[in-house]
């Protein structure tokens, strides 16, 4: 990590689905260039504090701030300032690498200047300038996986929420795609990751574990083994969620 600066700051977030508390109270602070993991079983609100986050829900209550912009006020803005990457990839298969490319940067607000140059040099850095032509529904599982990160940030966002981005891949393309976190994460940017991977929270500068809508547990990993004394984070998740009551 390169420096303190919070790049998300919230406060007592909550949502409420009627009667349902889906997150209940968040209060979370994320820095520059850290690699966040945003643990939890199914059910424990992740995926709804994750749309908060990225400006797509509204909060019930709480307040707070993603890339400096508030999450109540500024949603729009938020959206242009971060990058998503969905456990399907979210690419289009009958669209050629290049084309996906080009999608992703003009959906994200790329300047049009810019967008031809930065594909074609995103190609080259893949390895994929041979294929960039091809249908992506051709192309194999891992590659897919290291298109859609890169359609994912090619606009040099911020912040990118990778949501369970390792689902399906086997493990040697998994320590690939991590590879690209920790460059990136190297140069500045911030990666807060969903993963139902437990091993790979190993690999984050800092975890948080989420139990019915709280967060139940924050630190390093180091930290939490030490805490719960378990040798494994495995083990500290069963730890905590141990007594959870949404499965």
């Amino acid at each position: 990590m390169k420096t303190s600066e919070n790049v998300i700051s919230v406060r007592h977030l909550t949502k409420r689905f009627g009667d349902f508390t889906a997150v209940d109270d968040l209060s979370l602070d994320v820095r520059k260039g850290e690699i966040f993991g945003f643990l939890g079983a199914n059910g424990a609100g992740k995926t709804t504090a994750m749309r908060m986050l990225c400006g797509l829900s509204r909060p019930t209550s709480g307040s707070g701030t993603v890339a400096g912009f508030d999450i109540v006020r500024q949603p729009e803005d938020i959206k242009r300032h971060i990058g998503y990457m969905s456990q399907k990839f979210s690419l289009y298969g009958q669209l050629t690498v290049r084309e996906n490319l080009t999608l992703f940067a003009t959906i994200y607000g790329m300047p049009a200047s810019d967008i031809r140059r930065k594909a074609d040099e995103a190609c080259r850095a893949l390895g994929m300038d041979d294929v960039r032509d091809r249908p992506v529904r051709d192309l194999p599982l891992g590659w897919k996986q290291r298109l859609a990160f890169t359609a994912a940030t090619l606009h040099t966002p911020d912040i990118v929420f990778l949501d369970e981005p390792t689902g399906g891949v086997d493990p040697a393309t998994r320590r690939k795609f991590w590879e690209m976190i920790y460059r990136a994460s190297s140069e500045g940017m911030t990666l807060f990751v969903t993963t139902h991977y437990l091993d790979e929270a190993e690999y984050c500068h800092r975890v948080s574990i989420m139990v019915d809508g709280r967060i139940r547990a924050l630190d390093r990993p180091a930290g939490l083994k030490q805490q719960f004394r378990a040798a494994t984070m495995d083990e500290v998740f069963r730890i905590v969620a141990q007594d959870a009551r949404r499965t």
